[in-house]
């Protein structure tokens, strides 16, 4: 009976002992957990949408890693997704922490998972872009309704340039894109959506207004070959944005880390080659040419009366 009830003295011990460790993990602070990602044994995982030649994609994003990982002691394992909608879903399901996104996926990912924008890309010193109807300079093809019947080429469902905002700009003409093309495709990226005007695989297509310079290395004479026929309105340039569960700590350090290099010159020309990149800026950062204005005019930001 004595040793029953010894056994049963240290059982309610060890069983306080497994609560007491229980309560102590349960209310560790998120941010002490979240510090343990981007070690050697547990990178950031970052991921980059398929906008253009893949293996440029491919082997920019692994330099973007490797330029982050001196400039901030963090490690990363970097991607490209499928399609600009895995990024999203990848991201959704806590499965990449950083997400490289096209305009119109960083606002389908902040209204279903709540992701939280980091930066905003800047090209040519802007924040902002247009899309562009292009088609082969010898096709006949003048305005948006010579392209009645003809085969049509956008980028991906979830592109702003190459999709969204190309279609918003034919339905403001009276041009239904359901029924107005004779047939119209996803090439999967901006200079897929290029080369098939190029050769002749459709009469039009829809892309960002930078597309035929991206392939132009390769085929010099594009700009002889095919024409602009129409420009959307400005754009806000795509985004790199983070889950909201990762740690201040961390999201400054991406911050900081990645506009440092984007003045670098190696990183500069790393980003550039990878999406066109000329910058990239916080939100705050918009209002810098304000600030500048303000500054050359020698106004009194303080006194209301100046404003």
């Amino acid at each position: 009976m004595n040793f029953s009830i010894f056994r049963l003295f240290y059982s309610f011990r060890f069983t306080c002992l497994l609560i007491a460790i229980f309560l102590q993990v349960a209310v560790l602070p998120q941010p002490v957990l979240a510090e343990m990602l981007g070690t050697s044994k547990n990178p950031l995982r970052m991921m980059f949408v398929p906008s253009g030649d893949a293996q440029v994609i491919v082997k920019g994003g692994r330099e973007v890693g490797d330029l982050l990982h001196k400039e901030t002691g963090l490690y990363f394992k970097t991607s490209v997704a499928t399609s600009y909608a895995a990024v999203i879903e990848a991201m959704g399901a806590g499965k990449v922490d950083i997400g490289w996104l096209a305009t119109f996926s960083y606002v389908l990912a902040k209204d279903k998972y709540d992701v939280e924008l980091l930066l905003v890309v800047q090209r040519f010193g802007s924040p902002f872009y247009r899309g562009q109807i292009m088609v082969r300079a010898d096709s006949g093809i003048h305005s948006l309704k010579d392209l009645k019947d003809k085969r049509f080429a956008f980028v991906d469902p979830a592109s702003t340039s190459g999709h969204l905002y190309p279609k918003t700009l034919l339905l403001s003409k009276g041009l239904d894109p359901k029924t107005f093309f004779g047939k119209s495709v996803f090439a999967g990226s901006h200079n897929a959506v290029v080369l098939s005007i190029y050769k002749g695989e459709v009469d039009g297509g829809a892309a960002y207004d930078g597309s035929r310079a991206a392939v132009a290395k390769s085929y010099p004479d594009v700009f002889e070959k095919i024409k602009i026929i129409a420009y959307t309105k400005e754009i806000p340039n795509d985004t790199v944005s983070v889950r909201k569960e990762l740690s201040e700590s961390l999201k400054v350090k991406l911050r900081d880390g990645l506009k440092i290099i984007s003045q670098s010159p190696k990183g500069s020309k790393v980003l550039k080659r990878l999406y066109g990149i000329s910058g990239l800026v916080d939100l705050d950062g918009l209002f810098d040419p304000v600030r500048e204005a303000g500054r050359l005019l020698n106004l009194d930001l303080s006194n209301p009366e100046s404003k």
